[in-house]
C-alpha cells in the first residue's frame, strides 16, 4: 500500500490592497480591524503545508517532487509539480485590469505553463460584478489609448454576479473583479499576471507583456451547470473539472476512479463540515474554508457529512476535453 494518504492543508492568507479585514463566516478567527487586508486565501499553493499524519509540515511542492505521479496522477501535465492552484478571493475594491498568458505565451516568458482559471461565486452582494473581455466593437488600440487616459474600465464588458455562478476565464482574456463577492478560484498552477490598468493606483503595469498575450476574442463567460440531486458539474474544461456536491446527514458520497489517466482529487469545504474517508487511512475531518487533497494513488474515497455539507470536488480531466461553451451575458 502506498504511504500516501488524504492531506488536510493549512490555508495561506495573502495580503492584497483590495482585500478585507473580515473573512467571516468562512474564517471566523481572521476578523480584526488591525490586521492587514487579506484578498486571497490559498488552499493548494506550492507552500501550503500538510497538518495531519506523518507528512505534517511538508508542503505541496515537496510532496509532488518526491512522489510524482503517485501523488498528482498521470493526468497532470508535469509529473513533479502540483497541477492546480485553488483560492478563495475576498475583493472589497476593484482588482487591477489584467490578463494571463496561455501555455505558449508563458513559455515565451520562461514559465512552465499559463493560467486559465474559473470562478465559482460563493456569495455575491447586490451589484457585484466582474469584467470579461472588451465590449463589442472595442479594439486593442482603443484599449491602449483608454489606459493612457485613465478610463480603461469604460471599454470592459461588465457582468452581474449571483451566488452559484461559474465564470470561465481562459488565458488571454482581459478581466477584472469588482467588490462585493466571495469567489473560489480554480486555476492552472501559475501566479503569472500582467497588469494592464489600475485606476490610477501607483502600482507597476506590464503593458508590453500584457499586449503580447491578449486575445481579442476568447471563450470566457458564464458556464451553465448540469446534473441534479446535489451533484452538479459546474465546469469540465481542458485544465480542470469542478463539481459541486451537497450531502445531507446520514448519507455519504463515494468518489472512485475507473480508467486512467488518474488525477489527484481535491475537496474544498463550502458549508458545514465532514470527513474524507479512504480505506486503511485515518479519517480526515474538514470544514468550510478547508481543503483535503487526495493523492491519485488512492483508488476511491468517501465524503461523509457531520450534519449537512456542501463542497467542491476538483480534479483534472481524464480525457481530451473541448473548451466549454458559455452562455451570452448582457453587457453593462
Amino acid at each position: 500500500m502506498s504511504q500516501l494518504y488524504p492531506f488536510l492543508l493549512a490555508p495561506q492568507f495573502v495580503e492584497r490592497i483590495w482585500g478585507t479585514r473580515d473573512l467571516a463566516p468562512l474564517y471566523q478567527h481572521r476578523r480584526s480591524p488591525e490586521q492587514t487586508p487579506v484578498g486571497e486565501v490559498w488552499l493548494t499553493g506550492d507552500e501550503c503545508r500538510v497538518v495531519n499524519g506523518p507528512f505534517a509540515g511538508e508542503n505541496l511542492a515537496a510532496l509532488a517532487g518526491r512522489f510524482g505521479c503517485d501523488f498528482v496522477g498521470e493526468a497532470a501535465p508535469h509529473s513533479s509539480r502540483f497541477p492546480l492552484l485553488i483560492k478563495f478571493l475576498f475583493p472589497c475594491a476593484k482588482l487591477s485590469v489584467q490578463v494571463h498568458p496561455d501555455d505558449e505565451g508563458a513559455r515565451r516568458h520562461g514559465e512552465p505553463n499559463g493560467k486559465t482559471e474559473c470562478w465559482y461565486v460563493h456569495s455575491a452582494q447586490a451589484g457585484a460584478q466582474i469584467a470579461l473581455g472588451l465590449k463589442d466593437g472595442a479594439t486593442l488600440a482603443e484599449l491602449e489609448r483608454a489606459i493612457a487616459e485613465t478610463r480603461a474600465e469604460e471599454l470592459l464588458n461588465w457582468i452581474d454576479l449571483a451566488a452559484g455562478d461559474l465564470i470561465y476565464v481562459d488565458a488571454g482574456t482581459v478581466h477584472t473583479i469588482g467588490p462585493g463577492s466571495v469567489l473560489v478560484e480554480v486555476q492552472q498552477n501559475s501566479d503569472l499576471t500582467y497588469r494592464l490598468y489600475d485606476y490610477g493606483r501607483p502600482r507597476k503595469l506590464h503593458l508590453q507583456e500584457a499586449f503580447d498575450v491578449i486575445k481579442e476574442k476568447t471563450f470566457a463567460g458564464r458556464i451553465p451547470s448540469s446534473g441534479s440531486n446535489g451533484n452538479l458539474n459546474l465546469i469540465t474544461a481542458p485544465y480542470f473539472v469542478v463539481n459541486k456536491r451537497t450531502v445531507t446527514e446520514n448519507k455519504e458520497q463515494l468518489i472512485t476512479r475507473h480508467l486512467p489517466p488518474y488525477s489527484v482529487q481535491i475537496v474544498v469545504g463550502l458549508e458545514g463540515s465532514g470527513w474524507v474517508l479512504a480505506k486503511d487511512r485515518e479519517p480526515v475531518p474538514f470544514s468550510r474554508g478547508e481543503v483535503v487533497v487526495v493523492p491519485a494513488s488512492i483508488n476511491n474515497f468517501r465524503v461523509r457529512p457531520h450534519k449537512n455539507l456542501e463542497y467542491l470536488h476538483v480534479c483534472l480531466p481524464q480525457d481530451e476535453v473541448k473548451v466549454p461553451q458559455s452562455v451570452p451575458s448582457d453587457q453593462k
